[in-house]
């Protein structure tokens, strides 16, 4: 049997939920530390734009993955109603989706494929 053989298992919607609410702390931290960033450059009349747009970059970085968590979670809420709709990786999919929002698999060739085959 080889030690790295099995697929991680995909995270739970209590792990993501969990990942989500840590990300919003994190997010409100960033914004109050960015705005107290901003006012002590005003104060000594010194802006570094570098800081401020890689503090920034990461402000979004974090915003963009508790909306991607959120996806996961509707796509879950929505897969209890639909049936299951689960992508090779282990991510619920959404439905209409074309590409798997955790892995980027390309879900329009895997359904050309199957209607091909059956």
């Amino acid at each position: 049997m080889a030690l790295f053989s099995s697929k991680p298992s995909a995270p739970t919607a209590s792990d993501l939920r969990r990942e989500r609410r840590a990300l919003l702390i994190l997010r409100d931290e960033r914004f109050r530390e960015l705005g107290g960033l901003t006012l002590e450059m005003y104060r000594r009349d010194h802006f570094n734009e570098t800081l401020i747009i890689e503090r920034c970059a990461e402000l979004v970085a974090i915003e963009a993955r508790a909306s991607e968590i959120e996806a996961l979670l509707q796509g879950a809420r929505g897969l209890r109603r639909q049936g299951s709709a689960i992508c090779a990786c282990g991510a619920p999919l959404l439905m209409g989706a074309r590409f798997c929002p955790s892995c980027g698999r390309s879900l329009i060739e895997e359904s050309a494929q199957a209607e091909a085959s059956g």
